[in-house]
């Protein structure tokens, strides 16, 4: 069992929590994952590691309240323990080396690219960094990432912050002034990795994206998380859940997520109406 020790709420539907869990917090590095379950009749979901004590041996997940499981779990408090809590699972995000590169995220793809960005700004890379919410109320994180870099835009759907538009729009101007990356780093909603990998292949600009989205048990036995790299089966979460933002179908992938929208939306109202 792992004891929450710190929950913060980043928007209305974001939470951060912190967990006890040394020996995860020693090993854990950018861009690996923990696998939790909340009690006995719960499903296993994978959550990005968002950041790490060794110190207080606690590990950082930040997450959306989207179905039933994360919605479980938001309920527990400070003090209460989550069944099983299990990591780093996953490849490390491969960033040395990199003397300058960018990081794009969006909505709370914002948290999975937060340990990353960190890890590229000690390691002494110039980071431009990129971020886009629906509007101002979403915006998470936005102190933690402008302390990263000298390069920060945010930018909002409805213009409620900052710039109005798309983050694709800005990485493109960044590009048409002759910026060069040794790599970009997109995580975030599907469509959003899909957009940035076809503007940057355009500019033969070297592109990660992260799978995240599609996990679900994050140990490669179900098997939902299944994609088509390069017109391979690879499986998100133990060949990734980083890969080339050029050989992904997309598309096949965007379907796939879709599958289970229904069933989800239904576990979600027993679970409003059992404690009603």
């Amino acid at each position: 069992m792992a004891k929450i020790v710190k929950k913060e709420p980043l928007n209305p539907s974001v939470t951060l929590m912190e967990v006890e869990a040394p020996e995860i917090s020693k090993r854990a590095r950018a861009g690996q994952f923990v696998v939790l379950r909340v009690d006995d009749h719960g499903e296993r979901i994978p959550l990005t590691i968002a950041g790490t004590d060794a110190q207080k041996g606690t590990v950082t997940i930040i997450f959306q309240i989207v179905g039933l499981t994360t919605n479980k779990l938001n309920r527990l408090e400070v003090g209460a323990e989550i069944l099983d809590f299990v990591g780093p699972l996953g490849k490390p995000t491969q960033i040395s080396g990199l003397k300058r590169a960018c990081v794009v995220a969006g909505g709370v793809g914002t948290a999975i690219c937060y340990p990353i960005a960190k890890a590229l700004h000690q390691q002494g890379t110039e980071v431009d960094i990129i971020i886009g919410f629906r509007n101002k109320e979403l915006i998470i994180l936005e102190k933690e990432f402008r302390s990263l870099s000298q390069h920060t835009y945010f930018t909002t759907d409805d213009g409620s912050y900052e710039r109005k538009g798309l983050v694709t729009e800005v990485l493109k101007e960044l590009l048409d002034q002759g910026i060069r990356y040794d790599e970009v780093f997109a995580i975030g909603p599907l469509p959003m990795m899909k957009y940035v990998s076809l503007l940057t292949k355009k500019y033969d600009q070297k592109t990660t994206v992260s799978m995240n989205p599609i996990m679900i048990d994050g140990t490669g036995m179900c098997g939902c998380c299944r994609l088509t790299v390069n017109g391979k089966t690879k499986f998100a979460c133990v060949d990734g859940p980083d890969f080339d933002g050029f050989a992904i179908d997309y598309d096949e992938a965007i379907a796939r997520v879709r599958m289970y929208q229904n069933e989800e939306r239904e576990a979600n109202c027993r679970l409003v109406n059992k404690n009603e």
